[in-house]
């Protein structure tokens, strides 16, 4: 499953390119705004309020876009005209997010540091508490978005989710996190515009459209063995939509 997860993104994300690209130049903006605009404000509570409001809108945009790159995982497309329009229905999904995100941020840099300036035994457990907390919740949460948006289920109930998803499917969440992070690194060399944010988004989104295929199955098939999904035999009208292509037309697809 994990293989044609891989397969399946990295066409998909070779076909809109430039729609991903532009995604990611529109994020790059936003992020750069969250960060250098608080620089320049004197007063610490107003720069951490500006902080704030840039985190929150930099994840409705990240909203918006998962919300339009939903269409790119059911093998379709999307529009910028359908990615505007995608802000109504996304902003405040994103909201929460980015509040979260920002509590998670605080945590990290504010709250666990505090406690590991003490010098003592129960500071430093309740410092790898949250630590292991954190980490917990960036596993599950990281598919917030396409859990919320495809499952199509209220906020609370997408975090309930996302918890339950994780426990049950422990090493792909780990897997994905991973991906997530090289995906990142790759990001770099490749002037930020691909994978980047949007790809990342996309392979969550693809990554659970798959995965969900499992809960469908064992509906189905009560008395199945959860240990033993016959992964072939589920994805076998995914791989036919995929196909396989060779190299020439990966380059010139217009000559096959």
């Amino acid at each position: 499953m994990i293989g044609f997860l891989i397969k399946k993104n990295f066409f998909d994300t070779w076909d809109n390119i430039f729609k991903i690209a532009l995604l990611n130049l529109g994020f790059i903006a936003s992020f750069t705004i969250t960060v250098f605009i608080p620089s320049f404000i004197p007063l610490q509570l107003l720069e951490m309020i500006a902080l704030f409001a840039g985190f929150l809108w930099c994840f409705i945009y990240l909203a918006a876009a998962a919300l339009s790159l939903k269409n790119i995982s059911d093998y379709g497309s999307f529009g910028f005209s359908d990615f505007f329009a995608n802000f109504k229905s996304a902003w405040s999904t994103g909201l929460v997010m980015g509040a979260m995100s920002f509590f998670a941020y605080a945590l990290v840099t504010l709250v666990i540091p505090f406690y590991l300036a003490f010098e003592s035994m129960l500071a430093l457990m309740l410092a790898a508490l949250l630590f292991w907390a954190f980490l917990t919740a960036v596993l599950a949460l990281q598919f917030f978005f396409a859990v919320r948006f495809r499952l199509e289920t209220s906020i609370r109930g997408a975090i309930k989710k996302c918890f339950i998803f994780f426990f049950d499917n422990p090493m792909f969440c780990i897997f994905s996190l991973i991906h997530s992070l090289f995906a990142l690194l790759l990001t770099i060399p490749l002037a930020f515009l691909v994978p980047g944010p949007a790809g990342i988004l996309l392979f969550l989104d693809e990554g659970l459209r798959l995965r969900l295929l499992k809960y469908a199955w064992l509906e189905a098939n009560p008395e199945a063995n959860r240990r033993k999904i016959l992964w072939d035999s589920l994805l076998a009208e995914e791989k036919e939509k995929t196909g396989t292509r060779s190299l020439k037309n990966f380059i010139f697809p217009w000559k096959d």
